[in-house]
């Protein structure tokens, strides 16, 4: 099955795999989204005797239907290699009663690493694949994490540069002399004055300029994006739910087919959207717990049914998570709109207007 992409708001146009990640955002300002959720393609016993990145290529081949198989694999070589420093990748250890699936062996200390790592490969391979002659321009909003692994990923790449806006008072001081310290010609660092909604939304507005896209085309270049609305950098976080419940079954802690609750701390919530996906695929997941800090307002929305940033933003120990407007939501709400755009496109308006 060829799995096509389209906007969360409408536009009619379908496009392929490579073409979405290239373009990160639609031209409309949605996000892609498959226009249809493919099913896990062996079964969980036959994915349980697979190492991690023979995982990824049965689970990512499934959403990336134009990548061939040679391309897709090289993708994956690149990036899970030594710069991760356990052959694992992401080993699964249990603590107390829970089991936490470790994403922090890449080479930044940072869970973003897993995606990060392969979404340089994922994009030059798409330009390949695309006759893309335009240098890309990676615009990256960060709170921390993203921006340092998203760096580390594209340092050096050729065909590409990558921008990077972080709040110049919102990371940790570490994040901040991991960013500013990156190597690699192609890198640059801009610290703003605001928060990250405000970092995320500049880099949206940017996204939406028709007038600086084709001066940039004249130039030779084009914008796409190394955040989690790109669906490149989602697609591979669905193998991690995928691997996890599979190491479970390898090991006899449970019964093929047994139900599992998994827990996301959440910001941008990409990574639980990306669990909820696995669900979606065949994966047997019970409850999907979106964990939240004190910038609480996915946990409000779930609890209330109203989503409203028109809140204080508090700034704490975990900064990944310090997000008032989380922006794959959007494809949670055009899903359970019933993939209506017209409904999705209202909604997001009326939160852009008022904030909820």
């Amino acid at each position: 099955m060829d799995v096509l992409y389209r906007s969360t708001r409408g536009a009619k146009e379908e496009v392929t795999a490579s073409q979405a990640i290239l373009q990160g955002l639609a031209h409309d300002g949605g996000l892609f989204v498959p226009t249809e959720v493919p099913q896990l393609s062996c079964d969980l016993r036959t994915l349980a005797g697979m190492n991690y990145r023979e995982l990824a290529y049965e689970v990512m081949r499934l959403f990336l239907t134009d990548f061939t198989e040679e391309e897709l694999k090289g993708c994956i070589a690149g990036a899970y290699d030594e710069k991760f420093d356990t052959e694992e990748i992401a080993p699964l250890v249990k603590v107390g009663g829970a089991w936490h699936l470790e994403l922090f062996h890449g080479a930044t200390i940072a869970f973003k690493d897993m995606a990060l790592s392969i979404l340089p490969h994922l994009m030059t391979t798409a330009a390949k694949k695309n006759q893309i002659k335009n240098e890309i321009v990676i615009l990256t909003a960060t709170s921390g994490d993203t921006g340092k692994a998203a760096l580390a990923g594209f340092a050096d790449v050729p065909g590409t540069r990558i921008i990077v806006f972080y709040p110049k008072d919102g990371v940790s001081p570490i994040q901040e002399k991991q960013m500013v310290t990156q190597k690699g010609d192609n890198t640059l660092v801009v610290g703003i004055h605001g928060n990250f909604d405000d970092a995320q939304n500049g880099v949206k507005v940017i996204f939406g300029d028709e007038e600086l896209e084709k001066e940039l085309d004249a130039a030779g270049f084009q914008f796409s994006s190394a955040n989690s609305i790109n669906i490149g950098r989602l697609v591979p976080q669905v193998v991690y739910y995928v691997y996890a419940y599979v190491q479970l079954l390898a090991r006899g802690e449970i019964a093929d087919g047994e139900e599992i609750n998994v827990v996301v701390p959440t910001g941008n919530f990409g990574n639980i959207l990306a669990a909820y996906y696995a669900k979606l695929m065949g994966l047997p997941i019970a409850k999907l717990v979106c964990a939240s800090n004190e910038n609480k307002v996915l946990y409000d929305f779930f609890r209330t049914g109203e989503y409203d940033k028109n809140r204080p933003f508090i700034l704490t120990s975990s900064p990944s998570m310090d997000i008032l407007i989380s922006s794959n939501l959007e494809r949670l709400i055009y899903r359970i709109a019933g993939a209506d755009a017209g409904k999705d496109t209202e909604l997001m308006a009326e939160r852009s207007k008022s904030g909820k």
